[in-house]
């Protein structure tokens, strides 16, 4: 066989420059996901006062406040997502969950933001019920969206169990998420405005960002969300790994290291 057709996809990826960052960060993470790792993460390392919402050393390299919120300015709206997320993604034998990877820390800032104010989306009527096939069709900006649906958590917390809907215990926050999922939970609100099984939607995605974003915005305190997938962030290179025929375990680096 010829030098040409001896050309291996390596030796592709080390010409082309792929492997020195750049798409193949983007795409690692989806293809991670789901792979059986070691439980020896620490989320606590870099992190201080992780439980109550302490800076990490990254944030602190950004000058982010201790209990710096700028979007849940109420303690209980806070609570009430921050064990809502828990439930989602709980703390296991593989690693931490939502809470201590600060994933609400990761919303609050995307509610005061862009996101939150669908800045960047057409907002105009008329409004209908979307499809399942469609996205965000609510006459209301996600902020909002997310205030009514901390509302409706608080309200059916109180109404089942005449308690807030962080100081329930873990079987009954899940059977209060699972009817939001299920969308038999009354937002007392148009359907075409806002329904249970699109807030859940929206929390179950938002969850799931801050678990695994980059640190640079609150969320996967300590990288520990990325170290539980094995997952780099953000390498300035891979040549130094791309001839190793095995899998080869990275320190992640955050993308502003």
């Amino acid at each position: 066989m010829s030098d040409e057709k001896q050309f291996s996809r390596r030796d592709f990826l080390k010409t082309t420059g792929i492997a020195t960052g750049g798409i193949v960060g983007g795409s690692l993470l989806g293809g991670l996901v789901g792979f059986n790792i070691d439980s020896d993460v620490d989320v606590n390392e870099g992190v201080k006062d992780s439980d109550t919402g302490g800076s990490t050393e990254s944030e602190d390299k950004l000058n982010i406040p201790d209990q710096g919120r700028i979007f849940f300015s109420n303690d209980e709206e806070f609570e009430t997502i921050e064990a809502a997320m828990e439930r989602i993604f709980p703390k296991s034998d593989i690693g931490p969950g939502a809470k201590e990877l600060g994933a609400a820390y990761y919303l609050d800032g995307q509610l005061a933001g862009a996101y939150g104010l669908n800045s960047r989306e057409y907002m105009q009527g008329p409004f209908y019920e979307g499809k399942p096939t469609q996205g965000y069709q609510s006459s209301l900006n996600r902020a909002s969206y997310f205030r009514l649906g901390i509302e409706k958590l608080q309200d059916e917390a109180k109404q089942r169990h005449d308690d807030s809907f962080s100081k329930l215990d873990g079987k009954q926050q899940d059977d209060i998420l699972k009817d939001f999922e299920k969308d038999e939970v009354d937002f007392g609100v148009p359907r075409s405005t806002a329904t249970s099984g699109f807030f859940f939607k929206l929390l179950r995605e938002a969850t799931l960002e801050g678990v695994y974003s980059d640190p640079i915005y609150r969320g996967n305190r300590g990288m520990a969300g990325w170290k539980m997938k094995q997952f780099p962030g953000h390498q300035h290179s891979y040549l130094d790994v791309i001839d190793s025929d095995g899998f080869e375990d990275i320190e992640p680096k955050p993308n502003f290291s």
